[in-house]
């Protein structure tokens, strides 16, 4: 009887020291980090249950060649059990929308997921219906974190008025030619590759009046040639020699012009940018890597939520059946779920951060591209406002010389006279002044 009875004092003694125990457990230590960090932080976001992402903080950081007001971005910082990243201070300079703080991108068009930040710390393998959630504070669309618009400040664009790549791209746009989507950065690949192409048929157009020049100007040198009013005499036979002549003065004008367009016009637009789509393709190539980087850490980032659920679940479960009996078995049990579900939330802090890691190399390798990508477009179109500037002079050029090649036979027109033509003519082909008279009988 007296070991029974001390059997059942050291029953309740055993469940105080085992639930006291559970201090140590994630969600204590959740609830003591989210506290500790409100205090140093004003405000952190904890991980709810199902697909969520895990953070308030500016999704992405930007690289050191971008504008200053984007150096305020914080990298994430997971706590171990609590799982909450901080809210930057800075997140005015969040990117993805427009200064007014409304999506640079309608989300409609792609896969979202929100995220919700409990207002209460509580198992993420379940959720208490007493208790409120907070707004979202951030959306997941094809695999990247944004800011959620209710509850963000407005966002400071990276390059204020001055409609840079660098703002509006961040985004996937829905496929007009089909039912998926096209990737921000695509679009302005896309751009590029259209510029290279109209910058090729500009320079075909060129090739194509050169050789209407060329012909003109074999045309007129033929023409020249023709022996068509040749006999004509005096002052008016000198003009229309000249006039012939000016043909073939005016057929060496457009034989160096269509020349010049070649060498100066043609060929510059031509052969610009050689390797161009090469170097487009190179690209491409290493942003859609770091894209597809970014979704395999934002799947592995969505299992080890998954598997913190079901370990969280598992931990409740054997805590409830404590409570019911207790025994070695099941305080062992209760043991080895809260290591499993430790070692879950260390897994998902890890995904989290190598998340974070991939989106913000993801954005600095955007902005690097953009920017870059911006500098070559600038760069085409005032190469080719250039050389149509040069095809204007070229063209007044040779307005000026065909324009000379007039001259000599305006002043020769100037001097016909049909009187003096007259005389040398008859000067020339007479053949007697001496006039009949009438016959005498």
């Amino acid at each position: 009887m007296g070991s029974q009875g001390s059997r059942k004092k050291s029953k309740p003694l055993r469940q105080e020291w085992y639930l006291r125990s559970l201090e140590w457990s994630p969600l204590r230590q959740e609830k003591k980090a989210r506290l500790s960090f409100s205090h140093l932080a004003g405000k952190a976001t904890c991980l709810p249950r199902g697909g969520v992402t895990m953070s308030t903080r500016p999704p992405m950081r930007p690289p050191g060649s971008v504008p200053a007001v984007l150096l305020g971005f914080q990298p994430a910082r997971a706590f171990t059990g609590a799982l909450c990243l901080q809210q930057s201070s800075l997140n005015k300079n969040l990117n993805g929308y427009h200064a007014s703080g409304t999506p640079a991108h309608p989300p409609e068009t792609a896969h979202m997921s929100v995220r919700k930040s409990t207002g209460d710390p509580q198992n993420l393998g379940s959720s208490s219906p007493g208790k409120k959630h907070s707004k979202e504070n951030t959306i997941t669309i094809n695999c990247v974190t944004f800011p959620h618009p209710d509850t963000m400040p407005e966002q400071q664009l990276l390059k204020p008025t001055e409609w840079s790549y660098c703002d509006y791209f961040w985004a996937d746009k829905k496929d007009p030619q089909g039912n998926g989507t096209v990737a921000g950065f695509e679009l302005l690949l896309q751009k590029q590759l259209k510029g290279k192409q109209m910058q090729k048929e500009m320079s075909e157009f060129i090739r194509e009046r050169i050789k209407i020049e060329e012909d003109y100007a074999k045309n007129l040198a033929k023409l020249s040639q023709n022996s068509l009013a040749a006999q004509e005499e005096g002052s008016l036979g000198e003009a229309w020699a000249q006039v012939k002549k000016s043909l073939a003065d005016e057929a060496e004008v457009h034989l160096k012009f269509s020349s010049k367009l070649h060498s100066e016009v043609e060929k510059p637009l031509m052969n610009f940018r050689e390797n161009f789509k090469k170097d487009m393709k190179k690209c491409d190539h290493h942003i859609a890597d770091l894209r597809k980087q970014l979704a395999s850490r934002y799947v592995a980032v969505e299992k080890a939520r998954k598997a913190l659920t079901e370990r969280q679940r598992d931990l409740e479960m054997k805590t409830q059946q404590l409570e019911i009996k207790l025994s070695n078995k099941t305080e062992e049990d209760i043991k080895k779920a809260r290591r499993k579900s430790t070692q879950a939330g260390d897994d998902l802090m890890r995904c989290v951060d190598l998340y974070n890691q991939a989106q913000s190399k993801w954005f600095e390798e955007m902005v690097t591209t953009t920017l870059e990508l911006e500098r070559l477009e600038v760069e085409r179109v005032e190469m080719i406002r250039q050389h149509l500037c040069q095809y204007t002079q070229l063209r007044h050029e040779t307005d000026m010389f065909n324009q000379s090649t007039v001259e000599p036979v305006d002043q020769l027109l100037r001097k016909v006279d049909p009187a003096k033509d007259r005389e040398l003519w008859v000067r020339e082909h007479k053949t007697g002044n001496i006039r009949p008279v009438d016959m005498e009988i």
